[in-house]
């Protein structure tokens, strides 16, 4: 059953009151503030309980923020509890298994600190996972009030270390050994046991306690130079594990999203966020520059004289018209580097604004400083048909006519 929660935003006084009947949801938009009258006015149609908004920081972790919230809202779902599960445990493993698999191809890949949702259904599924307390990941904070992650020297000396051992006709047998030393010192070692209320765990017992199951989640894509309805590996570098996903077309990819969210799922959501629509304020939308702007006369000539940051501040100040956008747009937007695997958030909710157009809510890990919306984005069905490289379901939320296509 999805949980009501009504978001009543005040533009001209910049001013939102925020209302929920579950103090787990963290839509808490209270104060949200807008620059004109002419901004955006949502209200909340559905939302799904998700836990409070996390701050990345200055760490390349945000596949590991997105989807760890994803399984945060999962054991919201499966045992009605909120939990905070340590993002830096998934990293460490993952960063080790990365490097070992570009050691074996010569380190040819690139090593980077990116990941994919999958990595961490990966990680709960060989390793466990633990909470927040058991491996807070920050052990490198110059003063106790640095609780933030910043990795600019984690991942330079990571990555030094492993380019040292190019070349070598031969590699020692504790290089590994090494390496993991680097993310022990700064991360601190993943917990082989730990208590939690009262109880003592190893990483998969957890995982068995939460009543998590790896083979519950999939992840799926939509893109033509791949046949429907099979599975393939996306063809993006953080997808190193070579993820399998199912590919369906546009639409049913949409329906997907909105079933899942109509059951009370929340989706783990890999885009694009490089494009001109996805402002810091807030907002996501594929604004139509050639219907939202009046391109005549003297008006033209303003436009034409513009900077990009300003043309950016006038398509996406107010609802405007958008692209109307098909399969093969998104398809030629990843052929030619236009779509690229940018950023992972988690998609809880439907929200409609002032016109009463529809727009997804969706958690990012930016902290609640760093949007009008306390670190809730509003995206358009538009940019979400646009911009959506892949999602990361339970299974059991895809439509059964779909999941039949899928042989699931």
């Amino acid at each position: 059953m999805l949980k009501k929660v009504f978001l009543f935003i005040a533009v001209a006084s910049g001013v939102a009151a925020f209302a929920q009947t579950d103090t787990t949801v963290a839509a808490d938009t209270a104060k949200a503030k807008a620059d004109t009258v002419e901004g955006f006015r949502f209200t909340t149609v559905d939302s799904v309980a998700i836990t409070p908004v996390k701050d990345q920081n200055r760490s390349s972790t945000c596949w590991s923020f997105s989807t760890i919230g994803f399984l945060e809202s999962e054991v919201l779902r499966i045992k009605g509890k909120e939990i905070d599960l340590s993002e830096m445990f998934v990293v460490s493993k993952t960063m080790m298994d990365r490097a070992a698999y570009c050691v074996r191809l010569y380190n040819e890949p690139r090593f980077a600190p990116g990941g994919s949702a999958y990595d961490v259904i990966y990680c709960m599924e060989h390793y466990g996972l633990v909470p927040q307390d058991a491996m807070p990941g920050i052990r490198y904070a110059w003063t106790e009030a640095d609780t933030l992650p910043v990795h600019n020297e984690l991942d330079r000396v990571a990555g030094g270390y492993l380019k040292g051992l190019t070349g070598l006709k031969k590699l020692s047998p504790v290089w590994r050994e090494g390496l993991q030393a680097i993310y022990d010192t700064y991360l601190g070692k993943c917990p082989e046991e730990f208590e939690y209320e009262g109880k003592r765990y190893t990483p998969k017992s957890f995982v068995e306690a939460l009543g998590l199951k790896a083979e519950d989640y999939v992840s799926v894509t939509s893109y033509t130079h791949h046949p429907f309805y099979g599975r393939f590996a996306l063809e993006v570098p953080d997808n190193w594990r070579m993820d399998q996903m199912y590919n369906v077309p546009m639409d049913e990819m949409m329906r997907i999203i909105d079933e899942a969210l109509a059951k009370g799922y929340t989706l783990a959501w890999g885009a694009d966020v490089s494009e001109i629509g996805f402002t810091r304020k807030g907002v996501g939308v594929v604004p139509d520059a050639d219907k939202g702007a009046d391109l005549t006369g003297s008006d033209m000539a303003h436009w034409l004289g513009l900077s990009a940051d300003k043309k950016k501040e006038e398509l996406t100040k107010k609802p405007l018209p958008e692209k109307e956008i098909t399969q093969q747009m998104r398809q030629d937007a990843f052929d030619n580097w236009e779509n690229t695997d940018d950023h992972g958030m988690q998609i809880f909710g439907i929200a409609h604004d002032q016109n009463g157009k529809k727009y997804y809510m969706v958690k990012n890990s930016w902290g609640t400083a760093r949007s009008d919306y306390k670190g809730i984005w509003y995206v358009s069905e538009a940019f979400m048909k646009y911009k959506t490289n892949d999602i990361l379901v339970h299974k059991n939320a895809i439509p059964k006519d779909i999941k039949k296509k899928l042989k699931l």
